[in-house]
């Protein structure tokens, strides 16, 4: 006996009618979905919409998943992780330093298109925060007088808000006005200089610091005592960081890794539909490739690093880093060398690294264990034995 033939035809045309609004990605996910049997009440309640057909045997739905795949054609012969994801990556400069987009898509993005987006929002962030363009806002309301009441943009505002957020979280340990003494010693605008300071000069400096100098409006800025001026390197970089990954996700892409000047934020999956790896820098002095201290899992997270292995000077066997005290007007002696926090974004991490290389290590980790959905990790060089510190979470995103 002759067994009966199943026509494809009237299915295929079935097929085109249901499918015909749905995209070529769409399609293919569709076809994956029912072919790797996810959801039989799923694929029958796909199939019921399909007009003046009745869902019937198992025969039915897998001569319609096969009419799908004639459809669909060779795309099916390809792996399911390389189905309809491309990875794109951006790459420029920014607030003195590199950044790094990488982008995975499940449709094609314009390269031009996505890339000046990109430039465009950075150029706008540093005509706000920049320290080093003359005419940014920042820069004028460093120039303004005391007791002006400076009207401020929205990024700006941002900015300040989780300024004196964290301020208060440190006790003071984050202090934005501390420009008068980064430049005083060297690593600020003014220039480099290889000797210290005078006391006299610190003394005078720590009179023109103090967050709670400043008097925050409704999108306006003023200074209450002469010489107050702000310095939001330790959190620019971050906001930037945030700021990019807010237009991605407002342009519909899910996965993706944002990192300016080393401070990263990613979400869902790269290329090999895996989490995000990251990299803490191993703190060695005198180096700028010195490996990798950690590999870290970056899952819908962000992370900032602040260290004093850099940006720093000698003098007659003293070693003075950029990192400064608002307390004392001095380089902070601490034995930390540096550290990392992961928190929910880029902005809070990056102002809080820089945090807890001013305090007490035991205060840090008191600080950061209270906080949620933020971990840290500290590392100490005492002589030539280093330590690592961990907050309570932190070991969960070592790879």
């Amino acid at each position: 006996m002759k067994k009966n033939k199943i026509a494809l035809k009237p299915y295929v045309e079935a097929v085109e009618n249901i499918c015909r609004p749905l995209s070529k990605e769409q399609l293919v996910e569709l076809v994956l979905k029912l072919a790797q049997n996810e959801s039989s009440s799923g694929r029958l309640e796909f199939l019921d919409r399909i007009k003046d057909w009745s869902p019937g045997t198992e025969t039915m739905i897998t001569t319609f998943i096969f009419a799908l795949m004639l459809l669909v054609g060779t795309t099916l012969l390809l792996p399911a992780h390389s189905l309809a994801t491309q990875a794109y990556v951006f790459t420029g400069q920014t607030m003195g330093t590199s950044y790094a987009v990488k982008l995975v898509s499940a449709k094609p993005l314009s390269k031009s298109l996505w890339q000046e987006k990109i430039n465009l929002r950075l150029k706008q962030i540093n005509a706000r925060l920049s320290m080093y363009q003359k005419d940014s806002e920042l820069s004028r309301f460093n120039a303004a007088p005391t007791g002006q009441t400076f009207r401020i943009s929205a990024d700006f505002y941002q900015v300040l808000k989780q300024c004196k957020n964290l301020h208060n979280l440190t006790a003071g340990a984050w202090d934005g006005t501390i420009k008068p003494l980064v430049d005083l010693w060297g690593f600020g605008t003014k220039g480099r200089r290889d000797t210290p300071p005078k006391p006299a000069q610190i003394k005078t400096a720590l009179k023109r610091i103090g967050f709670n100098k400043l008097k925050i409006g409704d999108h306006v800025l003023t200074k209450t005592v002469p010489g107050i001026t702000l310095d939001l390197g330790a959190i620019a970089k971050g906001y930037g960081v945030d700021e990019i990954a807010r237009l991605i996700r407002e342009g519909g892409i899910e996965n993706y890794l944002v990192e300016i000047g080393g401070e990263l934020a990613g979400a869902g999956k790269n290329k090999h539909r895996k989490t995000w790896i990251v990299g803490i820098t191993n703190p060695e002095k005198g180096f700028l490739h010195s490996g990798l201290y950690k590999k870290i899992r970056l899952d819908n997270k962000a992370i900032a690093t602040s260290g004093n292995y850099r940006n720093y000077f000698e003098k007659n066997g003293q070693i003075y880093a950029h990192i400064i005290s608002p307390k004392t007007g001095y380089p902070v002696e601490n034995a930390v060398v540096s550290t990392s926090v992961i928190s929910d974004t880029c902005t809070l991490a990056d102002g809080l690294a820089t945090a807890l290389m001013v305090m007490d290590t035991h205060q840090s980790l008191a600080l950061i264990n209270n906080l949620e959905n933020t971990e840290c990790l500290i590392i100490r060089q005492d002589g030539r034995k280093r330590t690592a510190l961990r907050s309570s979470g932190f070991k969960a995103y070592e790879k």
